[in-house]
Protein backbone atom coordinates (compact mmCIF):
# COMPACT_ATOMS: atom_id res chain seq x y z
CA UNK A 1 0.00 0.00 0.00
CA UNK A 2 1.33 3.45 -0.90
CA UNK A 3 0.16 5.00 2.38
CA UNK A 4 1.93 2.46 4.62
CA UNK A 5 4.24 5.12 6.20
CA UNK A 6 1.21 7.15 7.25
CA UNK A 7 -0.60 4.09 8.54
CA UNK A 8 2.49 3.09 10.52
CA UNK A 9 2.24 6.48 12.24
CA UNK A 10 -1.44 5.77 12.84
CA UNK A 11 -0.49 2.44 14.40
CA UNK A 12 1.91 4.24 16.76
CA UNK A 13 -0.81 6.72 17.78
CA UNK A 14 -3.37 3.97 18.41
CA UNK A 15 -0.75 1.94 20.28
CA UNK A 16 0.06 4.89 22.56
CA UNK A 17 -3.62 5.50 23.33
CA UNK A 18 -4.14 1.85 24.17
CA UNK A 19 -1.07 1.81 26.46
CA UNK A 20 -2.49 4.70 28.49
CA UNK A 21 -5.90 3.03 28.60
CA UNK A 22 -4.41 -0.30 29.66
CA UNK A 23 -2.59 1.34 32.57
CA UNK A 24 -5.86 2.86 33.77
CA UNK A 25 -7.74 -0.41 33.36
CA UNK A 26 -5.02 -2.31 35.20
CA UNK A 27 -5.10 0.18 38.08
CA UNK A 28 -8.87 -0.20 38.40
CA UNK A 29 -8.67 -4.00 38.26
CA UNK A 30 -6.07 -4.00 41.04
CA UNK A 31 -7.99 -1.56 43.23
CA UNK A 32 -11.29 -3.40 42.74
CA UNK A 33 -9.59 -6.71 43.64
CA UNK A 34 -8.45 -5.21 46.94
CA UNK A 35 -11.90 -3.72 47.59
CA UNK A 36 -13.76 -6.94 46.76
CA UNK A 37 -11.44 -9.05 48.93
CA UNK A 38 -11.72 -6.67 51.88
CA UNK A 39 -15.51 -6.60 51.54
CA UNK A 40 -16.12 -10.34 51.08
CA UNK A 41 -12.93 -12.24 51.93
CA UNK A 42 -14.12 -14.72 49.30
CA UNK A 43 -12.10 -16.15 46.44
CA UNK A 44 -15.41 -17.19 44.88
CA UNK A 45 -16.48 -13.56 44.64
CA UNK A 46 -13.27 -12.69 42.78
CA UNK A 47 -13.74 -15.70 40.53
CA UNK A 48 -17.26 -14.55 39.67
CA UNK A 49 -15.99 -11.09 38.77
CA UNK A 50 -13.55 -12.83 36.41
CA UNK A 51 -16.36 -14.96 34.99
CA UNK A 52 -18.51 -11.94 34.21
CA UNK A 53 -15.49 -10.15 32.76
CA UNK A 54 -14.85 -12.87 30.16
CA UNK A 55 -18.01 -14.97 29.84
CA UNK A 56 -20.15 -12.47 27.88
CA UNK A 57 -17.26 -11.77 25.51
CA UNK A 58 -16.93 -15.49 24.73
CA UNK A 59 -20.66 -15.74 23.95
CA UNK A 60 -20.76 -12.60 21.80
CA UNK A 61 -17.42 -13.05 20.00
CA UNK A 62 -18.65 -15.12 17.00
CA UNK A 63 -21.19 -12.44 16.08
CA UNK A 64 -18.81 -9.64 17.05
CA UNK A 65 -16.23 -10.77 14.50
CA UNK A 66 -18.81 -10.77 11.71
CA UNK A 67 -20.07 -7.32 12.71
CA UNK A 68 -16.56 -5.88 12.88
CA UNK A 69 -16.07 -6.98 9.26
CA UNK A 70 -19.09 -4.86 8.34
CA UNK A 71 -18.33 -1.78 10.42
CA UNK A 72 -15.63 0.87 10.58
CA UNK A 73 -12.82 -0.45 12.79
CA UNK A 74 -12.00 2.92 14.31
CA UNK A 75 -15.55 3.58 15.49
CA UNK A 76 -15.89 0.06 16.87
CA UNK A 77 -12.75 0.53 18.98
CA UNK A 78 -13.91 3.97 20.14
CA UNK A 79 -17.34 2.61 21.11
CA UNK A 80 -15.71 -0.22 23.08
CA UNK A 81 -13.53 2.25 24.97
CA UNK A 82 -16.55 4.47 25.64
CA UNK A 83 -18.55 1.52 27.05
CA UNK A 84 -15.68 0.60 29.37
CA UNK A 85 -15.44 4.21 30.51
CA UNK A 86 -19.17 4.35 31.26
CA UNK A 87 -18.88 1.13 33.24
CA UNK A 88 -16.12 2.68 35.34
CA UNK A 89 -18.16 5.85 35.93
CA UNK A 90 -21.14 3.75 37.05
CA UNK A 91 -19.00 1.96 39.64
CA UNK A 92 -17.59 5.32 40.79
CA UNK A 93 -21.09 6.78 41.19
CA UNK A 94 -22.27 3.82 43.26
CA UNK A 95 -19.17 3.94 45.45
CA UNK A 96 -19.55 7.66 46.17
CA UNK A 97 -23.21 7.06 47.02
CA UNK A 98 -22.12 4.29 49.46
CA UNK A 99 -24.26 1.79 47.54
CA UNK A 100 -21.61 -0.28 45.78
CA UNK A 101 -22.07 -4.03 46.27
CA UNK A 102 -20.16 -6.98 44.84
CA UNK A 103 -23.00 -7.87 42.48
CA UNK A 104 -22.73 -4.41 40.92
CA UNK A 105 -19.26 -5.42 39.77
CA UNK A 106 -20.74 -8.47 38.04
CA UNK A 107 -23.09 -6.25 36.02
CA UNK A 108 -20.43 -3.65 35.22
CA UNK A 109 -17.95 -6.34 34.19
CA UNK A 110 -20.53 -8.09 31.96
CA UNK A 111 -21.51 -4.80 30.29
CA UNK A 112 -17.89 -3.91 29.52
CA UNK A 113 -17.17 -7.49 28.43
CA UNK A 114 -19.82 -7.42 25.71
CA UNK A 115 -18.18 -4.40 24.12
CA UNK A 116 -14.67 -5.73 24.65
CA UNK A 117 -15.67 -8.67 22.44
CA UNK A 118 -15.63 -6.14 19.60
CA UNK A 119 -12.44 -4.39 20.69
CA UNK A 120 -9.83 -7.06 19.98
CA UNK A 121 -11.15 -8.19 16.54
CA UNK A 122 -11.32 -4.54 15.45
CA UNK A 123 -7.86 -3.79 16.88
CA UNK A 124 -6.17 -6.83 15.34
CA UNK A 125 -7.89 -6.29 11.98
CA UNK A 126 -6.88 -2.62 11.98
CA UNK A 127 -3.24 -3.50 12.72
CA UNK A 128 -3.12 -5.90 9.78
CA UNK A 129 -4.09 -2.97 7.55
CA UNK A 130 -1.62 -0.49 9.04
CA UNK A 131 1.50 -2.66 9.36
CA UNK A 132 3.41 -4.33 6.48
CA UNK A 133 3.04 -8.10 6.52
CA UNK A 134 6.76 -8.59 7.05
CA UNK A 135 6.47 -6.64 10.31
CA UNK A 136 3.49 -8.53 11.79
CA UNK A 137 5.63 -10.43 14.32
CA UNK A 138 7.35 -7.27 15.49
CA UNK A 139 4.03 -5.44 15.71
CA UNK A 140 2.68 -8.33 17.78
CA UNK A 141 5.70 -8.02 20.05
CA UNK A 142 5.12 -4.28 20.42
CA UNK A 143 1.48 -4.91 21.35
CA UNK A 144 2.55 -7.54 23.87
CA UNK A 145 5.09 -5.06 25.21
CA UNK A 146 2.30 -2.53 25.72
CA UNK A 147 0.06 -5.02 27.49
CA UNK A 148 2.76 -6.36 29.80
CA UNK A 149 4.45 -3.00 30.32
CA UNK A 150 1.18 -1.44 31.41
CA UNK A 151 0.69 -4.28 33.88
CA UNK A 152 4.13 -3.60 35.36
CA UNK A 153 3.16 -0.01 36.10
CA UNK A 154 -0.52 -0.47 36.96
CA UNK A 155 -0.19 -2.51 40.20
CA UNK A 156 2.66 -0.32 41.48
CA UNK A 157 0.76 2.90 40.74
CA UNK A 158 -2.51 1.54 42.11
CA UNK A 159 -0.88 0.15 45.25
CA UNK A 160 0.78 3.52 45.88
CA UNK A 161 -2.17 5.76 44.98
CA UNK A 162 -4.74 3.64 46.78
CA UNK A 163 -3.49 4.97 50.10
CA UNK A 164 -3.36 8.56 48.80
CA UNK A 165 -6.49 9.09 46.70
CA UNK A 166 -8.48 5.94 47.43
CA UNK A 167 -10.64 3.94 45.06
CA UNK A 168 -12.56 7.00 43.72
CA UNK A 169 -9.35 8.68 42.58
CA UNK A 170 -8.19 5.58 40.74
CA UNK A 171 -11.56 5.22 39.01
CA UNK A 172 -11.36 8.86 37.88
CA UNK A 173 -7.88 8.24 36.45
CA UNK A 174 -9.21 5.20 34.60
CA UNK A 175 -12.05 7.25 33.06
CA UNK A 176 -9.52 9.86 31.89
CA UNK A 177 -7.34 7.20 30.27
CA UNK A 178 -10.33 6.00 28.23
CA UNK A 179 -10.74 9.57 26.97
CA UNK A 180 -7.07 9.54 25.91
CA UNK A 181 -7.58 6.27 24.00
CA UNK A 182 -10.68 7.61 22.23
CA UNK A 183 -8.88 10.87 21.42
CA UNK A 184 -6.01 8.92 19.83
CA UNK A 185 -8.48 7.02 17.65
CA UNK A 186 -10.11 10.27 16.52
CA UNK A 187 -6.71 11.52 15.29
CA UNK A 188 -6.14 8.75 12.76
CA UNK A 189 -7.73 7.05 9.78
CA UNK A 190 -7.82 3.26 9.50
CA UNK A 191 -8.12 2.03 5.89
CA UNK A 192 -10.90 -0.37 5.02
CA UNK A 193 -9.77 -3.82 3.76
CA UNK A 194 -9.93 -4.75 0.10
CA UNK A 195 -12.52 -7.32 -0.94
CA UNK A 196 -11.21 -10.87 -1.40
CA UNK A 197 -12.67 -14.02 -2.95
CA UNK A 198 -12.82 -15.71 0.47
CA UNK A 199 -14.53 -12.66 1.92
CA UNK A 200 -17.16 -12.73 -0.81
CA UNK A 201 -17.82 -16.42 -0.15
CA UNK A 202 -18.65 -15.66 3.46
CA UNK A 203 -21.01 -12.76 2.71
CA UNK A 204 -24.66 -13.13 3.58
CA UNK A 205 -26.72 -12.98 6.73
CA UNK A 206 -25.07 -12.26 10.05
CA UNK A 207 -25.38 -15.89 11.15
CA UNK A 208 -23.94 -17.11 7.85
CA UNK A 209 -20.93 -14.79 8.21
CA UNK A 210 -20.39 -15.87 11.81
CA UNK A 211 -20.61 -19.53 10.80
CA UNK A 212 -18.20 -18.98 7.92
CA UNK A 213 -15.47 -18.19 10.44
CA UNK A 214 -15.94 -21.60 12.07
CA UNK A 215 -16.02 -23.38 8.69
CA UNK A 216 -12.88 -21.55 7.61
CA UNK A 217 -11.02 -22.88 10.67
CA UNK A 218 -12.43 -26.42 10.45
CA UNK A 219 -11.33 -26.70 6.82
CA UNK A 220 -7.74 -25.92 7.82
CA UNK A 221 -6.51 -28.59 10.29
CA UNK A 222 -3.30 -26.75 11.15
CA UNK A 223 -5.22 -23.63 12.13
CA UNK A 224 -7.76 -25.71 14.05
CA UNK A 225 -5.05 -27.44 16.09
CA UNK A 226 -3.39 -24.10 16.80
CA UNK A 227 -6.70 -22.77 18.12
CA UNK A 228 -7.15 -25.87 20.28
CA UNK A 229 -3.65 -25.56 21.73
CA UNK A 230 -4.28 -21.93 22.64
CA UNK A 231 -7.70 -22.81 24.05
CA UNK A 232 -6.26 -25.59 26.21
CA UNK A 233 -3.44 -23.42 27.50
CA UNK A 234 -5.78 -20.58 28.43
CA UNK A 235 -8.24 -22.98 30.04
CA UNK A 236 -5.56 -24.47 32.28
CA UNK A 237 -3.97 -21.14 33.21
CA UNK A 238 -7.24 -19.33 33.98
CA UNK A 239 -7.66 -20.76 37.53
CA UNK A 240 -4.15 -19.61 38.41
CA UNK A 241 -4.89 -16.06 37.29
CA UNK A 242 -8.09 -15.99 39.34
CA UNK A 243 -6.76 -17.63 42.51
CA UNK A 244 -3.36 -15.93 42.71
CA UNK A 245 -4.60 -12.55 44.13
CA UNK A 246 -6.72 -14.04 46.97
CA UNK A 247 -3.94 -16.53 47.80
CA UNK A 248 -1.36 -13.76 48.10
CA UNK A 249 -3.68 -11.45 50.03
CA UNK A 250 -4.57 -14.25 52.45
CA UNK A 251 -0.89 -15.12 53.01
CA UNK A 252 0.31 -11.52 53.46
CA UNK A 253 -2.38 -10.04 55.71
CA UNK A 254 -4.23 -8.26 52.87
CA UNK A 255 -1.05 -6.43 51.82
CA UNK A 256 -1.70 -4.44 48.64
CA UNK A 257 2.04 -3.66 48.14
CA UNK A 258 2.88 -7.37 48.28
CA UNK A 259 0.24 -8.24 45.68
CA UNK A 260 1.41 -5.33 43.53
CA UNK A 261 5.02 -6.50 43.64
CA UNK A 262 4.16 -10.05 42.52
CA UNK A 263 1.85 -8.91 39.72
CA UNK A 264 4.42 -6.37 38.52
CA UNK A 265 7.13 -9.03 38.53
CA UNK A 266 4.90 -11.29 36.44
CA UNK A 267 4.23 -8.50 33.96
CA UNK A 268 7.92 -7.59 33.83
CA UNK A 269 8.67 -11.00 32.35
CA UNK A 270 6.01 -10.42 29.71
CA UNK A 271 7.48 -7.00 28.98
CA UNK A 272 10.91 -8.48 28.37
CA UNK A 273 9.36 -11.15 26.13
CA UNK A 274 7.48 -8.53 24.15
CA UNK A 275 10.64 -6.44 23.80
CA UNK A 276 12.56 -9.50 22.59
CA UNK A 277 9.88 -10.27 19.99
CA UNK A 278 9.73 -6.67 18.77
CA UNK A 279 13.51 -6.65 18.21
CA UNK A 280 14.01 -10.26 17.10
CA UNK A 281 10.79 -10.90 15.19
CA UNK A 282 10.45 -14.50 16.41
CA UNK A 283 11.68 -17.81 15.00
CA UNK A 284 11.74 -18.26 11.24
CA UNK A 285 8.99 -20.88 11.57
CA UNK A 286 6.49 -19.00 13.70
CA UNK A 287 4.58 -22.12 14.69
CA UNK A 288 7.59 -23.42 16.63
CA UNK A 289 7.34 -20.47 18.98
CA UNK A 290 3.85 -21.47 20.14
CA UNK A 291 4.62 -24.84 21.81
CA UNK A 292 7.95 -23.55 23.13
CA UNK A 293 6.30 -20.53 24.71
CA UNK A 294 3.44 -22.60 26.14
CA UNK A 295 5.82 -25.21 27.56
CA UNK A 296 8.02 -22.63 29.26
CA UNK A 297 4.97 -20.82 30.64
CA UNK A 298 3.51 -24.04 32.04
CA UNK A 299 6.81 -25.09 33.60
CA UNK A 300 7.77 -21.80 35.23
CA UNK A 301 4.50 -19.89 35.44
CA UNK A 302 2.26 -22.72 36.61
CA UNK A 303 4.30 -25.57 38.12
CA UNK A 304 6.89 -23.42 39.89
CA UNK A 305 4.26 -20.97 41.12
CA UNK A 306 2.26 -23.81 42.63
CA UNK A 307 5.32 -25.27 44.40
CA UNK A 308 6.49 -21.96 45.80
CA UNK A 309 5.40 -21.07 49.34
CA UNK A 310 7.42 -17.94 50.07
CA UNK A 311 6.76 -14.53 48.56
CA UNK A 312 10.30 -14.08 47.14
CA UNK A 313 9.99 -17.46 45.36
Amino acid sequence: MRDRPRTMLAFAIVWFGQVISLVGTGMTAFAMTIWAWQKTGSATALALVGLFSFGPAVIVSPLAGALVDRWNRRWVMALSDLASGLSTLAVLTLFLAHRLEIWHLFIAAAFASVFQAFQWPAYSAAISLMVPKAQYARASGIISLAESGSQVLAPILAGTLLALIGLPGILVIDAVTFCVAIGALMMIRIPQPSATDEGRQGQGSLLKEAGYGFRYILERPSLLWLQLVLFGGNLISAPTSILLPPMLLARTGNSAPMLASVQSAEALGGTLGGLLMSVWGGPERRIHGVPLGHSAFSLFGQLALGLGRSLPF
